[in-house]
């Protein structure tokens, strides 16, 4: 008989499953574009003065989309004629490709598992996600090339490609449980940098928060000026959104010390405004600090990057008890670098070119304030570890156990009873046991009795002689020596005279015969022995 061998594609084996991811990531790209798509249909059809037709919205749909993965836009249509780049990405917007590129990348390891197919290997997933992916982004990035907002063909090759391959890595990272690579020192530098970046941008929000509502009016008669009626102010209102993030990091690259351009030739920092700004009407930059010099409310922002350094030096240090000082300090040097790398790459997607001429820088410079990260991180986070390693290691010092005097009604039991809060066994006026009275008299005075481990263990040696006495009633602390376990009675010599011992044989007399101890006469209980019966 002959055997039959199915294709693997019809068994479902890993070709399918490489395709069917290669399909889940265009299907990722397809819904992200769509979404945005709906998004500026609603706001065209609701504006009272709607401006081109259904093929510009499409294609700002498809500029917004391209600006999301960070690639820089040219606009053609200026009142100069020339084209003016426009590079400032929303950082709320990539939230939405970034999870569809995340979730389609999770669920093909997860639909393999589910459905009993040939597991496809990570690098497969990835590669396949990815490539779907930048398939649909390729046609989108053409499409782009005939409206008013070009893609620039140059970001568009670094940074799309960048952004999908990490999402989709990020994606199958979760489905494969969050594993963090390297050894124990990796993990703890990439929590700690982490936890360290979290911090920081916090930090920047608060900042930019506070700085806004103290130029609450500002903002408001800005944002009412940008549109008159409720579609303007709300699109309007939804930019500001799609905007907060990049208010925190532009808080925490002020707070780091760099600061931010506003234009070529201005420069704001703690230390103040430089130069003449190149500002242009819109809500979130009526927050910027005014020109002249710093005040001390301009330098509290530096308490965003103390506190990342100190918790990020603190994380490091407390996963460090156990290791020498020179791992300890490399490790919060590493997660120095890893947030300082992240600082970088969030600081270039928050800033950029708003336009030519002036507006061609504006926001953080992404290499200053990754290296600002890194050096608050060195000068202050590696420090604060070994501080923190240096106290959890600590061995707490032995004390001098005190020793209670004895009472005038009785004798007071001294030792590590009294130290540890345990009454001290006092023993009743008049009262004597055997061996007791022996292991009390030739107890030290108080003045005489040696201190430390030495005296714990004559204490308990003396305690001993108590029959109702157990030893583990009073240990020593965990800083003290353990002390010399005392005799029992087995090994002690007895303090039963030898000739009262009933287990001790008696001691030949002058003839040779045994002779007992005087003592009290042991009765002897003879046998009963009946009456003889009469005979007859």
């Amino acid at each position: 008989m002959t055997h039959v061998t199915e294709h693997p594609l019809v068994q479902g084996g890993r070709s399918a499953a490489l395709a069917t991811a290669c399909v889940r990531g265009g299907v990722a790209a397809g819904l992200g574009l769509g979404g945005l798509a709906v998004l500026v249909t609603a706001a065209w059809i609701s504006s009272p003065y709607p401006d081109g037709g259904p093929g510009g919205v499409l294609h700002l749909a498809a500029g917004l989309w391209l600006l999301a993965h960070g690639v820089d836009l040219v606009r053609t249509d200026t009142l100069s004629g020339l084209p003016a780049p426009l590079g400032v990405v929303p950082m709320l917007l990539v939230a939405l490709p970034v999870w569809l590129v995340h979730r389609a990348a999770r669920d093909t390891l997860d639909a393999a598992d589910g459905d009993g197919r040939p597991r496809t290997s990570a690098s497969g997933a990835v590669a396949s996600v990815a490539g779907g992916y930048l398939l649909v982004a390729a046609v989108i990035v053409v499409y782009s090339e005939s409206g008013p907002l070009a893609a620039d063909l140059i970001t568009a090759g670094l940074w799309l490609p960048g952004v999908v391959v990490g999402a989709a890595g990020a994606g199958v990272w979760t489905a494969l449980g969050r594993p963090l690579p390297g050894g124990r020192h990796t993990a703890a530098a990439l929590r700690a940098a982490g936890l360290g970046l979290v911090t920081l941008l916090g930090g920047g929000a608060v900042a930019a928060a506070v700085s806004l509502a103290w130029h609450a009016g500002e903002a408001q008669a800005v944002f009412t000026g940008l549109a008159g009626e409720w579609s303007g102010r709300v699109a309007v209102l939804l930019l500001v959104l799609a905007l907060l993030p990049n208010t925190a990091v532009w808080g925490a690259a002020y707070g780091l010390g760099p600061g931010f351009t506003l234009g070529t030739g201005a420069l704001a920092t703690p230390f103040g405004l430089v130069g003449d700004p190149a500002v242009p009407p819109f809500p979130l930059l009526a927050a910027l600090p005014a020109e002249g010099r710093g005040t001390w409310v301009h330098w509290l922002a530096v308490a965003a990057p103390l506190a990342a350094a100190a918790v990020q030096g603190g994380r490091v240090g407390r996963a460090a008890r156990t290791w020498a000082a020179r791992d300890a300090a490399l490790t919060a040097l590493g997660a120095a670098w890893g947030c300082g790398a992240a600082v970088a790459v969030l600081a270039a997607a928050a800033g950029g070119p708003l336009g030519s001429g002036r507006l061609s820088a504006f926001g953080p410079v992404w290499w200053q304030a990754g290296a600002a990260t890194v050096l608050w991180g060195a000068c202050l986070g590696v420090p604060t570890t070994l501080a923190v390693r240096a106290w959890g290691r600590r061995v707490p010092r032995p004390k001098n156990l005190p020793v209670s005097a004895p009472a005038s009604g009785g004798a007071s039991v001294p030792g590590p009873a009294a130290a540890s809060g345990i009454p001290a066994r006092t023993a009743p006026s008049g009262a004597s046991t055997p061996g007791r009275s022996a292991g009390v008299a030739g107890r030290k005075s108080s003045a005489d009795r040696p201190r430390g481990a030495e005296a714990a263990a004559q204490d308990l040696a003396d305690l001993d002689d108590d029959s109702g006495y157990e030893p583990y009633d009073y240990l020593p602390a965990a800083w003290e020596p353990s002390p010399p376990i005392p005799l029992r009675a087995s090994a002690r010599p007895s303090a039963v005279p030898p000739d009262l011992d009933p287990a001790r044989p008696p001691a030949p007399s002058s003839d040779g015969t045994p002779e007992r101890a005087a003592g009290p006469a042991r009765a002897t209980v003879e046998p009963e022995v009946p009456p003889p019966a009469d005979t007859p």
